[in-house]
Order: C-alpha cells, then sequence, then structure tokens
C-alpha cells in the first residue's frame, strides 16, 4: 500500500478535480494513510487480485456492505483516492466536519436528492473514483438487491465498475467477541461502463451490478474455505 507521499501537501482546486469541491486534499491523503494501517491491531486483512484495480482515470467501485468499518478499510486499502456516497445520519458532531473535509458524500436515503449525483459526476469527469455501496445499507453482504444509483453514475460518467466484496468484517450473529479476525477483500473485474440509455437498460446494468458482486461472494468464501492466504494488506 502506498503511503501519501509528496501528495500530502496537495489541496483540491474545486469541481473538476479526483476529489469534491471543498475537499482538502491533504487530509483525503492522510485519512487513506492512517487507513493503511490502523486496523492492523484489530483485524487481519488480505487482499486479492489488488492489480486489478485501475491505477487512474474514472471508476464506480461498487461494493457489498455488511459492517461499519467497510468503507473505511476500503479507504485505506485502494491504493488511490476514492470518494464514497454515505449516508446522511453519519454526518453529525465532528464527522460533519471532518467527513467533508476528506471528500465524502452525504446522501440522503429515501429522498431525491441529485446534488450528491451530481458532485460525484465531476469527480468521475475529473478522472477520480467514486465508491457505492448498491445495496443501500448495511446487510449481510450477499448482495440480495441492488439500488441503480452505481449504474446511473457509470452510465453518466462514461465509467467503468469495478466490484470488490469483503468478508469476515461482520460479527457472526450469536457469536461473542473476535481476536483479530480475518478479513478478506476481493477485487473483481472491471465492468464496461453500460452503454444503453434507457430505464429498461440501467434495470439491467443494476443486476448485472448485483450478479457480479453476489458471484464475488460465493467466489470468496469458496477461498476463504480453502483457506487462500492472499497477500498482507500492509504490502504494496
Amino acid at each position: 500500500m502506498s503511503s501519501t507521499g509528496s501528495s500530502l501537501s496537495g489541496k483540491n482546486q474545486g469541481a473538476g478535480n479526483d476529489l469534491p469541491a471543498g475537499t482538502l486534499g491533504w487530509m483525503h491523503d492522510l485519512a487513506r494513510w492512517i487507513g493503511t494501517w490502523c486496523f492492523t491491531p484489530v483485524l487481519r486483512v488480505r487482499v486479492h487480485h489488488r492489480d486489478r484495480i485501475p491505477a487512474s482515470g474514472p471508476v464506480v467501485l461498487v461494493a457489498n456492505h455488511s459492517a461499519f468499518v467497510d468503507g473505511p478499510l476500503l479507504l485505506g486499502l485502494i491504493g488511490r483516492r476514492v470518494v464514497f456516497l454515505v449516508k446522511q445520519e453519519m454526518f453529525r458532531g465532528p464527522l460533519k466536519v471532518v467527513l467533508p473535509w476528506i471528500g465524502q458524500l452525504p446522501v440522503r436515503r429515501g429522498a431525491p436528492d441529485r446534488r450528491p449525483l451530481m458532485a460525484a459526476l465531476d469527480v468521475l469527469r475529473g478522472g477520480g473514483m467514486v465508491a457505492v455501496f448498491p445495496e443501500g445499507t448495511r446487510g449481510g453482504g450477499e448482495v440480495a438487491a441492488a439500488q441503480q444509483g452505481a449504474a446511473w453514475l457509470a452510465r453518466t460518467g462514461g465509467a467503468p465498475m469495478l466490484p470488490v466484496v469483503c468478508r469476515g468484517t461482520r460479527r457472526p450473529e450469536g457469536s461473542g467477541r473476535r481476536f483479530r479476525p480475518r478479513v478478506d477483500v476481493l477485487v473483481g473485474r472491471a465492468l464496461p461502463a453500460p452503454q444503453g440509455r434507457g430505464r429498461t437498460d440501467l434495470a439491467a446494468a443494476t443486476e448485472q451490478v448485483r450478479d457480479a458482486l453476489s458471484a464475488l461472494v460465493a467466489e470468496l468464501d469458496e477461498m476463504r474455505g480453502r483457506g487462500e492466504p492472499g497477500r498482507d494488506a500492509s504490502e504494496t
């Protein structure tokens, strides 16, 4: 995992960059750097196929979501700047200031709000990466359903969709506290940007995302069952 390096001195210059307007670039990079090591004392993180992550260019990262830690964990693992769409309820107390400073976008679930989508489009058009949890909320992580926001962003922004799944972050129901549980992250192969313009095409692209994530979850569960080692998250 790369460190912040000279990018710590950078600062977002507004819309059209790889971060939303108003972001402090150095704070985003600092948060990413902290994410590369802060989970080591409590989790044994292994990453599979990190080489599939595009080093540059617009990307919509789509991931399953089963625990609060999924987002912060991926922020430190991806190896490049990434802007998450985060539920509005997280923007309270100190996080109300910190999350916008590090480039995260608030989304009001169940309410029409184009502002975060337009801000995310600016990031994509600036060559950045936007991360979305298509399930819309935390669940078991199997991706039984998906919402259309990720496919819409990819279609409108002309960006490929990169499926990524995490397993091990969610404590099984009825189990006690775990000591440094193993967490696996599997990066899939990028899906091309959706081409169709109609609602039916958008629905089909959304189902493609759901299918890709669901298949990755099954693949990762099988890998975990075989005990495949993966690469330590601290490795570059």
